[in-house]
């Protein structure tokens, strides 16, 4: 299948690891230019030089999505250094967290306002063009009632609500919506294979719920991320995609 992205220019926001890297190196790979973000200037640094290899223009600065400011320039100069912008796919987390106010804000300003900044960043330039596709990532955790009262499943879940919000928006103008909620995803370093190793009795009790009998890889959501991003999914427009393995109790209809 040509996904139809070779020449595009897309941005990554949290693109240097886990599900982001995954889905920066299949654009790249499919012959699109990419630009990454994240916090670290080396995560950035080793992240560009690997994704280059694959022949594309691959740029990355460092920059922190709650610092409002600093992250708007990020996204001018990213659209500036693509010369131009089609796909959008923002993947800034805090994650979980049980606790004080502290999480909530954190969360609304990294898992909120992230996307929002970079949507209405990218919006007019669209528009203008009458063509783009914007994916936002959620959760499973935004789906269930799971985990305790926790500030990152809520804030992911109104990006559900806003995805479909966009997409009934700017229909108009050429732009595509959809959202991909993943299940528990487990890589080095990442959150759920630090929760293996410090609270090794929870992780078992969540593996033993995995219909499939493992945790997903991020290549495996990734390859969902880019394909409702691509022209091969031109009529997907508000859609949401669950890629869980089966893991949450819900019907669809």
């Amino acid at each position: 299948m040509d996904l139809g992205l070779q020449g595009k220019k897309a941005i990554v926001v949290g693109g240097a690891r886990g599900i982001g890297y995954a889905v920066a190196e299949i654009l790249a790979r499919e012959g699109a230019d990419v630009a990454i973000s994240a916090r670290g200037e080396d995560s950035v640094k080793d992240a560009v030089a690997a994704l280059s290899r694959y022949g594309t223009k691959v740029v990355g600065k460092p920059v922190n999505v709650k610092r409002a400011d600093d992250y708007k320039a990020w996204l001018e100069w990213a659209i500036e250094a693509l010369e131009g912008v089609d796909v959008l796919i923002p993947l800034s987390s805090a994650g979980g967290g049980m606790g004080s106010e502290k999480y909530w804000t954190n969360a609304f300003e990294t898992d909120v306002m992230g996307p929002v900044r970079a949507v209405e960043a990218v919006i007019p330039v669209m528009a203008e063009r009458k063509s783009g596709s914007i994916v936002l990532v959620a959760t499973t955790s935004a789906l269930e009632a799971m985990g305790g009262p926790q500030a990152y499943n809520a804030m992911k879940a109104s990006l559900i609500t806003y995805g479909k919000q966009l997409a009934l928006a700017h229909g108009k103008d050429g732009i595509r919506v959809n959202v991909v909620s993943p299940g528990p995803i487990e890589f080095e370093g990442g959150n759920w294979d630090m929760i293996k190793g410090t609270m090794e009795k929870f992780y078992q009790s969540q593996l033993r719920q995995q219909p499939m009998g493992r945790l997903g890889r991020p290549e495996e959501v990734a390859r969902a991320i880019v394909f409702l991003a691509s022209e091969a999914a031109s009529w997907c427009s508000g859609s949401h995609l669950v890629v869980d393995g089966a893991f949450t109790n819900r019907t669809h209809f």
